[in-house]
C-alpha cells in the first residue's frame, strides 16, 4: 500500500498511528506530497484525491481511498475488524462519536493554522480564530469530564485525540492546553510511550 502524506498533518498521523496499532505499518510505503490551500496540485488531484487533501491510501490493487477516517476503517477491516472500531453496537457508536469530536477538534486546529500562517495579518478574523479555539477548548473539557473515553483499550477516538494534542504541541505551543485538562494531559503522557505515538511525532514542514 502507498500512503500519500505530509509529516505535520494530524490526519496523516492518525492513519499512521492506526496502522502501527494494527500491525500494518510495514505494509505501507510513505509517499510525500505537498498540498497547500490556494496552490493547485493537478497531478495529485488526478491520481489520488480530486479534493487535493491528505492523506490518501492506494491499496494493493490500485484503489485509492480517502479521507483519514475511511482509511482507518479500511485498515481496521484489513486487520480483522473490531480492533480500533469495536464491532459491538453500543461500544462502536461511543467510539465513533468520540472520534468525531476529536476529528472536529483537529479540523479546527488546522483551520487555525491556515488563518494565522497563510492569511495575511491584515485580513485575519479574530472572532473566527477565537471560535475555533473555543471548539478545541470545549472538546478538551468534554474529554476531561468524560475520562472513561480515555480508558483502555486504545481505539480510534483516542488515536484522533492523540493526533490533535500532538498537533497543538507542534503548532500552538505558545497556548498550553494541559493546565485546563490535567486528566487528558496524564493520559497523553502515558499514551505517548506507545510506539504508535513515538514513531509519528509531527515535524516540519
Amino acid at each position: 500500500m502507498k500512503l500519500y502524506f505530509a509529516p505535520a498533518s494530524p490526519f496523516v498521523r492518525k492513519v499512521r498511528m492506526a496502522a502501527i496499532e494494527l500491525g500494518l505499518a510495514g505494509n505501507i510505503e510513505l509517499m510525500p506530497i505537498t498540498v497547500v490551500p490556494g496552490q493547485a496540485n493537478p497531478d495529485y488531484a488526478k491520481t489520488a484525491n480530486p479534493l487535493r487533501k491528505i492523506p490518501a491510501l492506494e491499496t494493493d490493487d490500485g484503489q485509492v481511498i480517502y479521507d483519514s477516517t475511511v482509511i482507518c476503517e479500511y485498515l481496521d477491516s484489513r486487520a480483522g475488524g473490531g480492533k480500533l472500531i469495536p464491532a459491538e453496537a453500543e461500544r462502536r457508536w461511543q467510539v465513533l462519536t468520540t472520534h468525531a469530536l476529536a476529528q472536529g477538534m483537529c479540523e479546527a486546529a488546522v483551520l487555525l493554522r491556515y488563518e494565522t500562517w497563510l492569511r495575511p495579518e491584515e485580513l485575519r478574523w479574530p472572532v473566527w480564530v477565537d471560535d475555533q479555539w473555543d471548539k478545541i477548548d470545549s472538546g478538551l473539557r468534554w474529554f476531561e469530564e468524560h475520562d472513561h473515553a480515555l480508558a483502555a483499550p486504545m481505539d480510534l477516538g483516542q488515536i484522533a485525540l492523540g493526533a490533535l494534542l500532538g498537533y497543538l504541541d507542534f503548532r500552538a505551543a505558545e497556548r498550553p492546553w494541559r493546565p485546563a485538562a490535567p486528566k487528558v494531559a496524564a493520559w497523553f503522557e502515558a499514551a505517548s510511550e506507545r510506539p504508535s505515538f513515538r514513531e509519528t511525532v509531527p515535524s516540519a514542514p
